[in-house]
């Protein structure tokens, strides 16, 4: 085959990739693709280079890059293509591109579709970011630095760094009732990892987890991605509601909980339930995951804390408390933490240790300092009436704008309000046209278990978090034009 049609587009002004890269790159993919197929002969180096008006350094980079890869033979009678396996059946007949794609696996499948959403108001889990201690942060994180070594340019300490753990030990006994020691503590990427360690190193595939109905959708992908079985169990105005015979009928390994603040209908778990959960999943063999998500911010009762953790009932009860700094700092940090049983520690570092390699060591060691400097409890504070004010404004306009066709839930903690929508529009069309007037929301739908019939709920979960209190009532008047279907 001429080589034409493979090369001629080395010439194109359009493309800015260096030569010797698109001579490389154009020849591999005709190997590929089959117009250069197993023992096709290439020109010599000097040869092709007059041809195409291209230096013979840049012929001869392509031919032995393509050699060390194994694509191209060179001897005494020139350079051919290697007469490899791959490229048998690949011809012009069938080239690659005709070939069906592989299929993801049937776990892929059944994940929930979603895309990057613009950081507009209303947008629920995220913090106001413009208020983010930048200043404080960026010391810390230039001493950091500093202090910095070939360790910390390594990966991190498995469990993470022991100065982190040692600063959420003391701010999670003082602020959340965590009963804990630094060797409880395992730090990891997000979140999500920390579920993923919870579902495989404390279940296997094919056991029960109880989730609450609706649910974070991002917990129930991590389990449904792991194998487990998911039974949906309602949620009430005092959290997770599971019948007596639940426990019989369909015990659970794992129980995943927000009781702090039930996300998204911002429900808290009472306290005899949770008693009652710590009670009954001993008598199951099983854990408890307290994702403590929101917990931070306490608007019913400004000035006293939350609901302690329901770790700190009991210090040795098969709970794994997690929790994040999403909220507290910013999401693209990207710090988990775990605390596990005392009696679980040892063997769940070893294991985890197998799973996933910890990074961000000069992060973790900034986040150390910004803790134990009391930078953290400060912006805390501050936050804190700021948020409590837009969550009052945002109940006020609401029920202004909605009246009694809506239920309004939540708001005793957290940076979010759900809005129960009356049946008619779907709440996922109500959002399309909201985002064309420039607010967005998460439909309540979406977090809700669709194998359940008739558990679907209609609304929109909103989020203040990045809401300025004075744009609130002009902001809620826009999303009364998306529900009236008026955009």
């Amino acid at each position: 085959m001429s080589l034409s049609a493979i090369l001629d587009p080395l010439n194109d002004p359009a493309d800015a990739m260096p030569r010797q890269q698109q001579l490389y790159r154009r020849l591999k993919e005709a190997m590929l693709d089959g117009r250069l197929g197993p023992g096709a002969r290439l020109p010599a180096s000097r040869l092709l280079a007059a041809d195409y008006g291209i230096a013979r350094n840049t012929v001869l980079y392509a031919y032995q890059q393509l050699q060390a890869e194994g694509f191209l033979l060179a001897d005494r009678r020139g350079t051919r293509v290697a007469d490899l396996p791959v490229l048998h059946g690949l011809g012009v007949a069938r080239p690659v591109a005709s070939h069906a794609p592989a299929e993801l696996s049937r776990r892929a499948a059944g994940l929930a579709l979603r895309q990057h959403e613009p950081l507009l108001p209303f947008a629920p889990g995220v913090a106001d970011l413009n208020a983010f201690p930048w200043a404080a942060w960026a010391r810390q994180l230039q001493k950091a630095w500093g202090e910095v070594s070939a360790r910390q340019l390594a990966y991190a300490a498995p469990a993470g760094e022991p100065r982190l753990r040692q600063a959420l030990a003391d701010d999670l006994r003082a602020r959340r009732g965590v009963l804990c020691s630094p060797e409880q503590i395992f730090v990891v990427a997000g979140a999500q990892i920390a579920l993923d360690a919870c579902a495989r190193l404390l279940a296997d595939e094919g056991d029960t987890v109880w989730l609450e109905n609706p649910c974070y959708p991002a917990a129930r992908s991590v389990m449904q991605t792991a194998g487990l079985r998911a039974v949906h169990v309602p949620v009430d105005a005092a959290g997770m509601a599971p019948e007596p015979s639940l426990w019989e009928s369909q015990p659970p390994r794992l129980v995943y909980l927000t009781p702090s603040h039930q996300y998204p209908l911002g429900a808290v778990l009472s306290l005899e339930r949770r008693l009652e959960f710590l009670r009954r999943i001993v008598a199951a063999n099983g854990w408890i995951i307290e994702d403590d998500y929101d917990s931070e911010f306490n608007h019913a009762r400004p000035g006293y804390s939350p609901l302690p953790a329901l770790q700190g009932l009991h210090a040795d009860a098969p709970v794994v408390y997690v929790g994040t700094f999403s909220k507290l700092l910013y999401p693209g940090l990207r710090v988990a933490y775990m605390v596990v049983p005392r009696w679980a520690a040892r063997e769940f570092g070893e294991r985890i240790a197998s799973l996933y390699r910890s990074g961000q060591a000069v992060e973790q060691r900034a986040l150390a300092g910004f803790i134990e400097s009391g930078a953290l409890t400060r912006h805390l504070r501050k936050m804190a009436p700021i948020y409590r004010a837009r969550q009052a404004v945002l109940r006020r306009e609401l029920t202004a704008a909605f009246g009694d066709d809506v239920e309004i839930l939540g708001g005793d903690a957290g940076l979010h309000l759900t809005l129960g929508l009356p049946a008619g529009e779907p709440d996922q069309a109500v959002i399309a046209k909201a985002m064309a007037l420039g607010v967005t929301a998460r439909p309540l739908s979406e977090y809700c278990a669709a194998e359940v019939p008739g558990a679907s709920r209609n609304g929109l979960v909103l989020g203040y978090g990045m809401a300025e209190e004075k744009r609130i009532p002009e902001l809620v008047a826009r999303l009364a034009r998306a529900v009236a279907a008026d955009a």
